[in-house]
Protein backbone atom coordinates (compact mmCIF):
# COMPACT_ATOMS: atom_id res chain seq x y z
CA UNK A 1 0.00 0.00 0.00
CA UNK A 2 1.21 3.41 -0.92
CA UNK A 3 0.47 6.49 1.42
CA UNK A 4 0.95 9.76 0.14
CA UNK A 5 1.63 12.48 2.59
CA UNK A 6 1.47 15.75 0.73
CA UNK A 7 0.72 18.97 2.50
CA UNK A 8 -0.86 20.92 -0.49
CA UNK A 9 -3.50 18.67 -1.32
CA UNK A 10 -6.64 19.01 -0.29
CA UNK A 11 -9.59 16.32 -0.50
CA UNK A 12 -12.63 17.80 -1.10
CA UNK A 13 -16.28 16.17 -2.36
CA UNK A 14 -17.35 17.33 -5.86
CA UNK A 15 -20.34 19.55 -3.54
CA UNK A 16 -17.16 21.24 -1.89
CA UNK A 17 -15.32 21.72 -5.12
CA UNK A 18 -18.60 23.19 -7.20
CA UNK A 19 -19.14 25.43 -4.04
CA UNK A 20 -15.72 27.12 -3.95
CA UNK A 21 -15.24 27.04 -7.91
CA UNK A 22 -18.30 28.63 -7.74
CA UNK A 23 -17.48 31.64 -5.04
CA UNK A 24 -14.28 31.64 -7.24
CA UNK A 25 -16.06 32.66 -9.86
CA UNK A 26 -18.25 35.27 -8.70
CA UNK A 27 -15.15 37.17 -6.24
CA UNK A 28 -12.98 37.27 -9.71
CA UNK A 29 -15.72 38.11 -11.60
CA UNK A 30 -18.62 40.21 -10.81
CA UNK A 31 -17.03 40.49 -7.58
CA UNK A 32 -14.28 42.65 -9.12
CA UNK A 33 -16.75 44.75 -10.79
CA UNK A 34 -18.96 45.42 -8.04
CA UNK A 35 -15.70 46.71 -5.86
CA UNK A 36 -14.27 48.64 -8.50
CA UNK A 37 -17.70 50.65 -9.04
CA UNK A 38 -17.82 51.32 -5.14
CA UNK A 39 -14.18 52.32 -4.85
CA UNK A 40 -15.11 55.01 -8.41
CA UNK A 41 -18.33 56.14 -6.61
CA UNK A 42 -16.06 56.88 -3.01
CA UNK A 43 -13.27 58.49 -5.07
CA UNK A 44 -15.96 61.00 -6.70
CA UNK A 45 -17.03 61.67 -2.96
CA UNK A 46 -13.84 63.95 -3.16
CA UNK A 47 -10.69 64.18 -0.60
CA UNK A 48 -8.87 60.47 -0.11
CA UNK A 49 -7.46 61.45 3.21
CA UNK A 50 -10.73 62.05 4.84
CA UNK A 51 -12.93 59.35 2.70
CA UNK A 52 -14.10 56.76 4.98
CA UNK A 53 -16.44 55.13 2.60
CA UNK A 54 -13.30 54.57 -0.19
CA UNK A 55 -10.97 53.51 2.50
CA UNK A 56 -13.71 50.80 3.51
CA UNK A 57 -14.18 50.01 -0.34
CA UNK A 58 -10.13 49.49 -0.40
CA UNK A 59 -9.89 47.38 2.68
CA UNK A 60 -12.92 45.35 1.05
CA UNK A 61 -11.37 44.97 -1.90
CA UNK A 62 -7.68 43.71 -0.30
CA UNK A 63 -9.91 40.49 1.73
CA UNK A 64 -11.14 40.14 -1.29
CA UNK A 65 -8.22 39.84 -3.63
CA UNK A 66 -7.10 37.28 -0.57
CA UNK A 67 -9.54 35.11 -1.09
CA UNK A 68 -9.34 35.07 -4.40
CA UNK A 69 -6.05 33.91 -3.60
CA UNK A 70 -6.88 31.36 -1.23
CA UNK A 71 -9.78 30.18 -2.95
CA UNK A 72 -7.45 29.60 -6.06
CA UNK A 73 -4.63 27.77 -4.12
CA UNK A 74 -7.05 25.41 -2.49
CA UNK A 75 -8.74 24.97 -5.94
CA UNK A 76 -5.20 23.91 -7.68
CA UNK A 77 -4.42 21.33 -5.38
CA UNK A 78 -7.63 19.85 -4.78
CA UNK A 79 -8.43 16.27 -5.40
CA UNK A 80 -11.74 15.61 -5.76
CA UNK A 81 -13.47 12.49 -4.67
CA UNK A 82 -12.82 10.11 -1.85
CA UNK A 83 -9.01 10.06 -0.07
CA UNK A 84 -7.49 5.92 0.04
CA UNK A 85 -9.12 4.89 3.49
CA UNK A 86 -8.47 2.20 5.64
CA UNK A 87 -10.35 1.08 8.41
CA UNK A 88 -8.33 1.22 11.76
CA UNK A 89 -5.97 4.03 9.96
CA UNK A 90 -6.45 7.90 10.83
CA UNK A 91 -6.57 9.85 7.99
CA UNK A 92 -8.70 12.57 6.04
CA UNK A 93 -11.99 11.15 5.13
CA UNK A 94 -12.27 9.35 8.18
CA UNK A 95 -14.46 9.86 11.27
CA UNK A 96 -12.07 9.81 14.38
CA UNK A 97 -12.90 9.19 18.04
CA UNK A 98 -9.58 10.26 20.19
CA UNK A 99 -9.96 9.96 24.41
CA UNK A 100 -7.13 12.96 25.66
CA UNK A 101 -4.85 12.17 28.08
CA UNK A 102 -6.30 12.27 31.67
CA UNK A 103 -9.70 12.71 30.29
CA UNK A 104 -12.52 9.38 30.05
CA UNK A 105 -14.63 10.95 27.89
CA UNK A 106 -14.30 10.26 24.02
CA UNK A 107 -14.64 12.76 21.11
CA UNK A 108 -15.65 12.19 17.72
CA UNK A 109 -14.57 14.02 14.38
CA UNK A 110 -14.19 14.14 11.03
CA UNK A 111 -10.58 14.60 9.35
CA UNK A 112 -11.06 16.74 6.57
CA UNK A 113 -10.62 19.84 5.12
CA UNK A 114 -11.94 22.85 6.80
CA UNK A 115 -13.78 23.79 3.30
CA UNK A 116 -16.08 20.81 4.34
CA UNK A 117 -18.61 22.88 6.34
CA UNK A 118 -22.04 21.47 6.64
CA UNK A 119 -20.90 18.01 7.91
CA UNK A 120 -23.29 17.09 11.09
CA UNK A 121 -20.58 16.71 13.31
CA UNK A 122 -17.00 18.48 14.17
CA UNK A 123 -14.58 18.63 11.43
CA UNK A 124 -10.40 19.25 12.24
CA UNK A 125 -8.32 19.91 9.36
CA UNK A 126 -5.06 16.93 8.85
CA UNK A 127 -3.36 20.18 8.88
CA UNK A 128 -4.20 21.33 12.33
CA UNK A 129 -1.79 20.04 15.46
CA UNK A 130 -4.29 17.73 16.53
CA UNK A 131 -4.76 16.42 12.75
CA UNK A 132 -0.79 16.19 11.58
CA UNK A 133 -0.48 14.14 14.98
CA UNK A 134 -2.85 11.36 14.31
CA UNK A 135 -3.11 11.42 10.64
CA UNK A 136 -1.30 7.98 10.22
CA UNK A 137 -2.16 5.98 13.29
CA UNK A 138 -3.49 3.29 14.12
CA UNK A 139 -6.34 2.19 16.19
CA UNK A 140 -4.90 1.79 19.72
CA UNK A 141 -2.05 3.82 19.07
CA UNK A 142 -0.90 7.41 20.93
CA UNK A 143 -0.16 10.52 19.43
CA UNK A 144 1.17 13.81 21.40
CA UNK A 145 0.87 17.17 20.13
CA UNK A 146 1.81 20.68 21.20
CA UNK A 147 -1.42 22.89 22.36
CA UNK A 148 -0.94 26.75 21.62
CA UNK A 149 -0.11 27.14 25.07
CA UNK A 150 3.09 25.59 24.17
CA UNK A 151 2.24 22.43 26.73
CA UNK A 152 2.27 18.84 24.84
CA UNK A 153 -0.63 16.51 25.30
CA UNK A 154 -1.72 13.28 23.95
CA UNK A 155 -4.54 11.36 22.41
CA UNK A 156 -5.73 7.54 22.22
CA UNK A 157 -7.12 6.65 19.10
CA UNK A 158 -10.57 4.51 19.39
CA UNK A 159 -11.96 4.35 16.52
CA UNK A 160 -11.48 5.32 12.62
CA UNK A 161 -13.79 4.68 9.87
CA UNK A 162 -14.99 5.87 6.48
CA UNK A 163 -16.63 8.82 7.07
CA UNK A 164 -19.96 7.77 5.42
CA UNK A 165 -22.34 11.32 5.54
CA UNK A 166 -24.98 12.08 7.87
Amino acid sequence: MTETRDDSLTWLTQEAYDRLKAELDHLSGPGRVEIAKKIEAAREEGDLRENGGYHAAKDQQGMQEARIRQLAHILENAQVGEPPRTDGVVGPGMTVTVRFQGDEEEVTFLLASREEVGSPIDVYSPKSPLGAAINGKKVGETATYSLPNGRATSVEIIDAVPYIGG
